[in-house]
């Protein structure tokens, strides 16, 4: 008699999937189900009866691991897995795995991009062309906005896992001096060799978040913070929304205390119509992109391809990426 496929279920695979994708890694490993679920959304009656549950940001609380008697592994299609009570998936002998890695191109040319964008006014100088500005000039060039280059630069970075160390190759490789910084109460051995919170955020000219959220990050980046920076540098964020306080970054950029913030997350995403970086006064000051850093083509389907070596090693009876 045949043995019957195990029953695999995406919930919210429309954070993924935009039809350009090769999903026959997933599928070739079971009864595959995709589901265009959102956050807090009801689960659908087919991942009550799964094995195996796929899902980037569906809310996972004890109350639903009460409910799903069948599952036995929970794959979170991205590295952060705060959205999952992991606790309770402990209680309920649920494997919980993430993936690693899959991004890291994708993060570090959009960390670059947002570096390059403030430090050569590239927004200035696109609406100037664009808007006649430099239509109306006496001259062959504009040199209204003056400019920067990177080489020579500091860059600080908090967060030195595999985005953080390609990220300081490529800063190294461009003429940036690079410091690697301590996140407060955590401990870290001797090597890399790191400087402190106090030092990175007082000497660098461009300050980069690349930690995940945690005890450690949340709010990390507050008034107190801001004002160890000098009034020249850029903050970017291509980490969690949380770890800074947005409040406090704009009360900043409003004083001319921070000179840009860049970032690919919000506290809340989206965010609001109404949110304070959205005021007219700050245009050129806040680059802000919807959370797609991760999200290349080349980057989706790595991430498919680590989903399925998660599950093969499930079904192998070893374990990969698990965090729980």
């Amino acid at each position: 008699m045949k043995k019957k496929a195990i029953k695999i279920v995406f919930l919210d695979a429309h954070t993924l999937d935009l039809g350009d994708l090769d999903l026959k890694p997933l599928k070739s490993l079971g009864d595959y189900q995709a589901f265009q679920c959102h956050a807090k959304d009801k689960l659908p009656k087919e991942a009550l009866e799964a094995e195996i549950l796929i899902t980037n940001k569906v809310l996972f609380t004890e109350k639903d691991f009460r409910k799903l008697s069948s599952l036995k592994l929970l794959c979170i299609s991205a590295t952060g897995v705060n959205n999952v009570d992991l606790k309770a998936a402990e209680n309920h002998d649920v494997g919980v795995c993430n993936a690693t890695g899959y991004s890291t191109f994708g993060v570090v040319e959009h960390t670059l991009m947002m570096m390059l964008a403030f430090s050569h006014r590239f927004k200035e100088h696109n609406e100037a062309a664009l808007g006649g500005t430099w239509s109306n000039s006496s001259s062959f060039t504009l040199l209204d906005f003056p400019f920067t280059e990177l080489r020579g630069k500091r860059l600080g970075i908090l967060g030195y896992g595999e985005i953080g160390r390609a990220l300081s190759r490529v800063a190294r490789a461009l003429g940036m001096e690079v410091l690697i910084g301590k996140i407060p109460d955590r401990t870290y051995g001797e090597k890399p060799q790191r400087v402190s919170f106090h030092h990175l955020l007082s000497n660098s000219d461009f300050v980069t978040l690349h930690c995940p959220l945690s005890e450690y990050t949340k709010g990390l980046i507050d008034a107190k913070a801001l004002k160890l920076m000098k009034e020249d540098a850029y903050l970017l964020n291509m980490a969690r929304g949380p770890i800074v306080v947005e409040k406090d970054i704009v009360d900043a950029l409003s004083k001319n205390k921070l000179a840009g913030y860049g970032a690919d997350v919000s506290e809340v995403e989206p965010p609001p119509k109404n949110h304070p970086f959205f005021k007219k006064n700050l245009q050129n000051k806040i680059i802000l992109t919807p959370h797609v850093a991760w999200a290349s083509r080349e980057s989706r389907q790595r991430l498919v391809e680590e989903l399925a070596k998660n599950i093969e090693a499930f079904l192998k009876g070893k374990k990969r990426n698990r965090v729980v």
